[in-house]
């Protein structure tokens, strides 16, 4: 069974890229740890466009959604249930648009090892 890309593509303007990385990087090892996870990289946009690319790669499907409705659901709802009084509001979105892209590896390649 091949693995599966998600790239989830993020509009973010110039005035929110720092804000994007820096939560990116605070949530470093939130995804590492899950079954399945093989890869994770945060692409920055270098000219001629505001989109960041977030790639994850996963053995299958099925461990994708399974973090989806787990750790990942869990993160992101964090902030939200602040409890009573207030206080636990959840931070602005950095990103104004997103999109995720679902591919299949079908061929892969890696340096020769000399």
């Amino acid at each position: 069974m091949p693995s599966v890309v998600k790239i989830n593509v993020l509009t973010v303007p110039a005035e929110q890229r720092e804000v994007l990385e820096q939560r990116f990087a605070s949530r470093a090892g939130t995804v590492e740890g899950s079954d399945g996870f093989e890869w994770f990289e945060l692409l920055r946009p270098v000219e001629g466009t505001d989109q960041y690319l977030v790639y994850t790669r996963w053995r299958s499907e099925q461990d994708f959604q399974a973090w989806m409705e787990g750790p990942m659901k869990a993160a992101h709802q964090g902030g939200a249930q602040g409890g009573q009084g207030g206080g636990g509001e959840r931070p602005k979105p950095a990103a104004s648009a997103s999109t995720v892209w679902s591919f299949e590896v079908v061929q892969q390649a890696a340096p020769k090892k000399a």
